[in-house]
Parts: structure tokens; sequence; C-alpha cells
């Protein structure tokens, strides 16, 4: 064969795939890609509101990472999970920011449309809706069957009963000025709301839809605490630098502790035991842990820049608090009473809970 030949034979074999029954050419249909995976919530999530960002960062507890950003609306703040911890309820305002020091005859106008209670759904990490709320919603607490949320109107000096179902107002409640903390009593007849104008808290009998009494406390009492049993509770004045001990029953005083100098209390949270009780102190910047069998202080810890939501981890070896200024949330672990981390969160956090996953 002559290299001519050869050459035209070699072409031929390239071209037609030579030795192979010639076949159309196919092209393969890529296989269909995996539809994403839903977004898991962490086995014990930290949420937080961040009152000036307009979100909420949730954290992972095991990792200490923020995991997700929620979006929720204007001025974020009180927060609190459903009993079943499919749902999260966030207070959202539209009043403007004011705060210590600041001339509110300057402030821009309230924005009425934006007040509501975020419904987010934790599964799904996602504002699923917005529930009427009354003006200016700052603190809230959820019944123990999930059918109701009790909401501090701020501005109007009202406790609002909602229906979490279809957010209809079920029945209200004329409280002191600027109602804030709002903590449901055990047994969930009666829910209790301080007010930081009267220095008073004003408890509220939901069968008998009406306020049973107001307890004076200390000036601007800021949140509630209750031990597990009920008879007892514990009411923060921030202005006071004390912690007033409720007699439940008695709907009386029995004492009021002296923190000292400069603390400026405001967030309580209670161990499942009810032996502790923590206190955040705001621009005190410290967390203080309280003996609720002496009424006595037994430690503290410098926490972050004005601490305000605080929270404690199911095992309660691990501490939480959202340090607004700072943007960050403070781990604390309880038994070497330190912060050993401090999580970069949104702008402003305020409001914080700590919810395992349902």
């Amino acid at each position: 064969m002559t290299s001519r030949v050869m050459a035209a034979a070699v072409l031929v074999c390239a071209t037609t795939a030579c030795g192979r029954s010639e076949q159309p050419a196919t092209t393969a249909t890529p296989a269909p890609a995996p539809a994403a995976a839903p977004a898991v919530p962490p086995a014990l999530g930290i949420y937080v509101t961040n009152e000036t960002g307009g979100d909420m960062s949730v954290i992972d507890a095991a990792t200490n990472a923020v995991v997700a950003t929620i979006p929720l609306g204007k001025r974020p703040r009180g927060i609190v999970a459903s009993p079943d911890r499919t749902l999260l309820y966030v207070a959202l305002s539209g009043s403007p920011i004011g705060g210590p020091n600041v001339d509110e005859s300057k402030l821009p106008p309230p924005d009425r449309s934006a007040d509501g209670i975020g419904v987010v759904d934790v599964r799904q990490r996602k504002l699923m809706k917005v529930l009427p709320s009354g003006p200016d919603p700052e603190q809230l607490a959820v019944s123990p069957d999930g059918k109701e949320v009790y909401v501090a109107n701020e501005d109007i000096g009202q406790l609002s009963v909602i229906d979490t179902s279809d957010g209809h107002l079920i029945q209200s409640f004329k409280v002191g000025d600027e109602p804030e903390g709002v903590t449901v009593e055990p047994g969930g007849k009666r829910v209790w709301v301080t007010s930081e104008a009267d220095g008073a808290v004003f408890v509220a009998d939901l069968a008998a839809k009406k306020i049973v009494k107001p307890v004076k406390v200390g000036p601007r009492p800021r949140s509630v605490a209750f031990t597990p049993d009920g008879a007892k509770a514990y009411v923060p004045s921030e202005n006071g630098a004390t912690l007033t001990a409720i007699d439940v029953k008695k709907l009386a005083p029995s004492k009021t502790i002296d923190l000292g100098k400069g603390m400026r209390p405001m967030g309580t949270r209670m161990s499942a035991d009810g032996k502790l009780l923590y206190v955040s102190t705001g621009r005190s910047k410290m967390a203080l842990v309280l003996d609720t069998a002496t009424d006595k202080v037994v430690g503290s810890v410098e926490a972050g820049d004005r601490p305000w939501g605080i929270g404690l981890a199911p095992d309660e070896k691990t501490l939480y608090t959202a340090n607004g200024p700072s943007d960050d949330v403070s781990v604390i672990d309880v038994a070497a009473r330190m912060v050993t981390k401090k999580i970069p969160v949104g702008h402003g956090p305020w409001g914080l809970a700590v919810v395992q996953a349902p």
C-alpha cells in the first residue's frame, strides 16, 4: 500500500470510528441536581434579636458560631419560644429608638404599621407571618398551651392577650406606664407585668379578667423571675440597684436585696431547681449569681458591654448574654465564672432565647 493510500485509510478510520457500527451521536442528559437539604436547626440554638439591625442571629451552641441570619422587621426586642419549640415569637416595634438622655421631641414619629408579633419557624429559619400586637410591643410571654401570647404595649400602658392562631385580641388590661417585663406565673393563671414608670408589678388574673393588685417594687423594674414552685418572685430594679423578693401568695414584698452601688439589674434567669438566679446588669456590665436560699450574691462575672438578654443552657453549665453596644453575645462558663468567648452577631443585640431543637 502506497503512503498516499495509507494516509487516506487513516483519515477514513478516524472520521468513521473504524471497526465499529456507525450510530447517530447522542448527548447525555445530565442527572437532576439533588434538592437542597432543608435547614436543620441546631441541637441547641441561641436565638438573638438585633434591635437596630432588624433581624435575628441564630447561633449553634455546639460551635459557638452564627449559622443563620433571619430578617424580621423594625426593632425586634422581646423573644420567646412556643412550648413545643417549633416557633419563636418576637416583638416588633415601629417606635423610634430612644433611651436615656435622648430628647424624644426630636425623634421621628412612630411607624405603627411596623408593630406586631413576628412568628418565626425554627426549622425553616424563616419569618412566617406577623400577628397584630397593639402599639409598641416590647416584651412578651406565651401561655403554657401555646394558644396565647401576652404582650407589653409600652406606649399605651397595656397588657394585650393575643390569640396565636389568628392574632385577634382576646382581652387587654390597663397596667402602669411603660410596661416592659412579662412573665407567666407558674400554673398559667396569672401574668405579671413590670411598669418602669410606676415602679410596680401589675398582676393580671386571666380568668377574672382584672388586675389583682399592683405590687410596689424599686424604680424602673425590668423583668420577673419565679421559683419553680411559684412561691417566690424576684423583680430587678435597674435604677434602684436592688432585687425585690415577693411572696406570691401574699402579693407583697418580703425582702429588698441591695446589689451594691452602681449595679443596674435588668434581665433574670432562674435555674431549673430554683436555687440560683442569674441577673444581667446592663450598664454595670456584670452577670450576677444569687443564692435564693440566702438571697445573697454568691458570684459575678464581667459579661460584656451592657448585657440585657440572658439565657441558660439546659445543662446549666453555660450562660449567655446579649451585649447591645458591642454587637456580640458572651458565652459564660458557669462553674469557672468566666467569659470563654464573645460571638459577633447583628447590630444592637437585645433579646435572647436558648432553645433545644424540636
